[in-house]
């Protein structure tokens, strides 16, 4: 699971060092695999590319964001649970559906902390009223830290590819206890360079309810890394587990926390929810979508007060 970093206040120029821990799966530990860059160094984070990595990232803890900025100056950290718990055996028919590399679509992107290079969620754009608005899992947020959304991200950013993410829109029971029901955040969000999102993109999702089983969905997002490009899969919604609807796709990893379910034009469900999305890479689960998401998006298009994100966080994987 990861999260991401916003502040309310507007953009920060703290340059102190941060990056992703991404939400892990119990098949893959932790590991701090790319250097930091400052939030001051713009360039940097504007030209970078490079290679996604391999392995299990969908998403950031502070606990582990906080060891990898140490791990700059000192030995790296490690996880304290390395030893994965038992979990439920994934099996796999032969021929099961899996994620592929997809052409990027600019309503669906890749979230970044600060002025880093390292993309650590995904998110995408809402066809809201003023057109400012993005959609990610509340646990790719977190408050204390500037977070840039980069729509149709292929590798590498320029200028006025990155989108500063203003202010956080989260349920009450997300900022009450992190109930991963409520694991959905809606985003505002601005560049130096003016204009709407929505625009840039060249639309937006239209919020839709959960889907029912056997509703055929499209899943597309980024694996945290380095420069790298969308991956995604054309799926059926495998059943309602705990009330969380779920898909069956495999290799969708860590980083794509947040990912958008899409049918047609609508946004149906995101990657997230229990175990913040799933332990294992061929098992993806959503918050179910209902009225209380959207109230949220009521209250953002109405320019309500935004939210605080809770800097408590656990790992259930």
């Amino acid at each position: 699971m990861l999260r991401l970093l916003t502040t309310p206040m507007g953009r920060s120029s703290d340059p102190r060092l941060f990056t992703p821990v991404s939400r892990t799966r119990a098949s893959a530990p932790r590991q701090p695999r790319y250097p930091l860059a400052t939030s001051s160094n713009r360039e940097a984070f504007r030209s970078t590319a490079g290679p996604t990595p391999v392995g299990h990232y969908r998403g950031v803890w502070i606990r582990s964001l906080v060891c990898v900025a140490l791990a700059m100056v000192a030995v790296g950290c490690s996880r304290q649970d390395a030893a994965p718990r038992p979990s439920q055996p994934t099996t796999q028919a032969s021929d099961a559906i899996s994620a592929a590399p997809v052409a990027p679509d600019r309503r669906v992107g890749a979230l970044f902390l600060g002025g880093e290079t390292l993309h650590t969620c995904s998110g995408s754009v809402l066809d809201s009223a003023a057109g400012d608005l993005i959609l990610t899992a509340a646990h790719c947020v977190a408050d204390g830290v500037d977070a840039y959304f980069v729509p149709g991200f292929t590798g590498d950013v320029q200028p006025n590819d990155a989108w500063h993410v203003d202010e956080v829109f989260l349920d009450p029971r997300w900022l009450a206890d992190q109930n991963p029901l409520a694991d959905f955040a809606i985003g505002r969000v601005s560049r130096d360079g003016g204009g709407s999102v929505r625009d840039a993109a060249g639309g937006g999702y239209t919020l839709g309810r959960a889907p029912a089983v056997g509703a055929d969905v499209a899943v597309t997002g980024y694996p945290m890394g380095v420069g790298g490009g969308p991956i995604g899969c054309r799926t059926t919604i495998a059943a309602h587990d705990e009330t969380f609807p779920s898909l069956r796709c495999a290799g969708l990893v860590d980083g794509t926390s947040g990912s958008p379910w899409v049918s047609g034009r609508t946004v149906a469900g995101i990657t997230g929810g229990l175990d913040g999305g799933g332990c294992h890479d061929d098992v993806s689960y959503s918050p179910p979508f209902d009225d209380a998401v959207a109230r949220l998006l009521a209250r953002a298009e109405a320019g309500g007060e935004a939210d605080r994100a809770p800097d408590a966080f656990g790992d259930d994987c």
